[in-house]
Order: C-alpha cells, then structure tokens, then sequence
C-alpha cells in the first residue's frame, strides 16, 4: 500500500484525507464525490482497509472543501454510524469567493457546535493570481491571520499551509496556477523572499504549541481580532490584530486586571503571559 510503502522509506504517514476539494471540477486531477458517495466510499472500502491492513491508527480527514458546505456535507458524513466511526475529522479550505461571497466562518461553529467530539482542521489556503511586484502587500498577512483568528474561535484545531515555500513564478505547476506562499525561493539568485504572511503565521506557530487550549478571547473594538490559549506548560498566548487604519488603544483585561497596549494600524501583535 501507499501509506507502508512510504513507511518502509522512514517516512511516517500521520492520516489521508479522502479526496481534495470533492466538489470542484478542475482542470487539474479531481474527482467529484457527493457526499453520499463519500461516505459509502468510507465505510465500504477504505475504512475496513485500513482496519484489515492494521492502519487504523491513521486519522482519516472528511470533505476537504470550501466553509461553505462544511456543514451541510457533516451532517451526512457523521449521521452515518459506520462511516462516522472511522473519521477523525473535517477539512476545509478557505475559497469561498469562488462564488462571489466572503468567508462563511460562521459555519465552523456550527459543526463544532452539533459534532463536539470531531476535529476541524483547516486544510489549505493560499492567496492566488501571483504577481512579484506585490510580494510586499499587507493584505496577504492579514488574509491569513483574519482566517486563523476566526477559524480558531469557532472550534479548528490546527492550521495548514497549501504551499510554504514556492519559486519566483508563484510554482513549480504544472497547469500554471500560480499562487502566492509565505516565502518565494529566487531560483535564479538563490534569494529567500519572505511575505509578510510568513510572519503573521508566526505569530501563532512559534508561541501556540501543540497540547494547548483554546480560552475565550473577547475584543471591545470591532476593528481588533482577537484570540487566546493555554499551553501545557501554563502561558497564556493571546494573539491581537488591527485590520483597520486605526491606531487602537486597548487594555488587556483578565478578572480584574488590566494592562494598556495600543495596536498600530494593520498590526498584529502577541501577548504572553
């Protein structure tokens, strides 16, 4: 199989997801699952494989999409008890403008909220129509700490990258969609070119560590986005982004104490306490 094979090569799989965007009719490899025909897939075949193969330790990932259809796509992935014991989790995607609308994050909760016991987990997202002249463009920084922040508070549990590192053509792709990473590798001058989304992605990845818990965040100015952890080790994290012109003061308040903090327009800022 897939998975041993890759094993034997000391590479360790730690869970598949079903199929990529099962809903999209690309002119890259796709393959369109309802999600009848999704489920059945799982309970039928690849489920009691992996079982068979004693691979049932590897997190098997639903949907795999847009927010959009998240939750009507759950309700018939998890109401299926045979299907629904294999299922770690639900992926999604952030690509809701495909259809001229905005992020739907709303509808996160609302699968958090009627399936507790499953993971959301953001499975990809990337800013498209690549340009080099705007590799210095704030708005790529905020698209993903504008996702991470209202993903986060309504029940993900993890966050992944589409592409981390791309070349200075938005690529390698082989049917020329490019796109924007994090970092672009010049591979004509060897350069390392570091969006300003590398940075905001650390804002969470170096400070949340794995094993923390989510704890309610609140913001008082509809212009600052907000989220908070507790690691394992007792900090408390809390993540604060200005997406507006608008110098901010704010104070910091926890059970009756409060220290003052100004978030500088189009910022975001990290807090350990």
């Amino acid at each position: 199989m897939f998975i041993k094979a890759y094993e034997t090569e000391k590479v360790p799989v730690w869970g598949l997801t079903i199929q990529n965007e099962p809903m999209a009719k690309q002119i890259w490899e796709s393959c369109i699952y309802t999600a009848q025909e999704e489920t059945d897939f799982l309970k039928n075949n690849l489920g009691p494989t992996l079982e068979k193969e004693g691979l049932k330790d590897k997190k098997i990932i639903v949907w795999d999409h847009n927010r959009d259809m998240i939750y009507q796509r759950a309700t018939t992935y998890f109401s299926d008890p045979e299907a629904n014991k294999y299922i770690w989790g639900i992926g999604f995607h952030w690509y809701e403008d495909w259809s001229g609308g905005t992020p739907m994050y709303d509808n996160l909760r609302r699968v958090h909220e009627a399936y507790p016991d499953k993971n959301i987990l953001f499975t990809e997202g990337c800013a498209e129509s690549f340009d080099s002249t705007r590799y210095n463009a704030w708005v790529l920084g905020e698209e993903y700490g504008r996702s991470m922040i209202n993903d986060f508070n309504n029940g993900m549990v993890g966050f992944t990258d589409w592409n981390i590192l791309l070349d200075e053509k938005g690529g390698p792709n082989h049917v020329k969609n490019f796109c924007f990473a994090p970092v672009h590798g010049d591979t004509r001058t060897g350069q390392l070119i570091y969006t300003n989304a590398y940075y905001y992605i650390g804002h969470f990845s170096k400070f949340i560590k794995p094993g923390a818990k989510r704890i309610i965040s609140s913001s008082s100015r509809s212009q600052l986005l907000t989220t908070a952890f507790k690691n394992e080790d007792g900090k408390i994290v809390v993540v604060v982004m200005n997406q507006s012109n608008i110098k901010t003061p704010y104070n910091l308040w926890i059970n009756g104490k409060a220290a003052a903090c100004t978030a500088l327009p189009h910022s975001i800022s990290t807090l350990i306490l």
